[in-house]
């Protein structure tokens, strides 16, 4: 987990996080935000350090299946106020509150199409203003850089192994039109906005239809 915060960090991972953050502030807002999938609570604090700086009042939970992820996430975020660590499947966690903003990070590609059009689908439900998704760009480019940066700079066996295959479970853009398209169906309430991002990286926003709307 602490590797992979620092590939979130100098690979702009924390950087696209941020800019789906951004889509729905205004000025002076207090916002509420959700992860799911939330790991060792990097991309939360990034948030958080994001927020900080621009005198944005935000609360935070974070979910993930794992005990053990939610465990070490108590101890990296410990010096952040206002964070709910939930330790559940994020179809069953208990919100203590409709989240403004819900969002998840290189989770979604650990699934097949149908199980993101479920994630993304609950993330419409549960988030009041609107959700985002930062994941991985299929490429053959991007596979045999991250195999080879993880090779030579890895210590961690797991990241090695791991990295490489994310890559091959990304996204290519037709997948996520294709997935959009499920999403909306036809539904005139919300939006989506598809970007892709250095390095590698899609980044979807959706957000509800609102005459003034949310963006930085």
């Amino acid at each position: 987990m602490e590797e992979l915060e620092t590939i979130n960090k100098w690979l702009g991972g924390h950087r696209i996080t941020i800019l789906g953050l951004k889509h729905f502030i205004k000025a002076g807002k207090k916002l509420s935000v959700c992860e799911i999938g939330c790991g060792g609570g990097d991309n939360l604090k990034a948030l958080y350090q994001y927020a900080q700086k621009k005198d944005i009042e935000i609360e935070m939970i974070g979910i993930d299946i794992k005990k053990e992820c939610i465990d070490y996430a108590k101890e990296n975020c410990a010096s952040i106020p206002k964070v709910n660590w939930i330790c559940s499947d994020y179809r069953h966690a208990l919100l203590p509150s409709r989240p403004d903003i819900i969002f998840s990070s290189l989770f979604c590609h650990h699934f097949s199409d149908e199980g993101v059009v479920e994630i993304l689908n609950w993330m419409k439900e549960n988030s009041r203003i609107g959700f985002f998704v930062n994941d991985l760009h299929r490429h053959p480019f991007a596979y045999y850089s991250i195999k080879w940066l993880t090779a030579m700079f890895s210590r961690s066996y797991l990241v090695i192994n791991d990295a490489p295959l994310s890559v091959q479970r990304g996204f290519s853009r037709q997948e996520l039109d294709n997935i959009i398209r499920r999403i909306l169906n036809s539904d005139s309430e919300w939006t989506c906005n598809l970007y892709w991002k250095w390095a590698f990286r899609w980044l979807m926003i959706f957000y509800k239809n609102d005459p003034s709307p949310w963006h930085d």
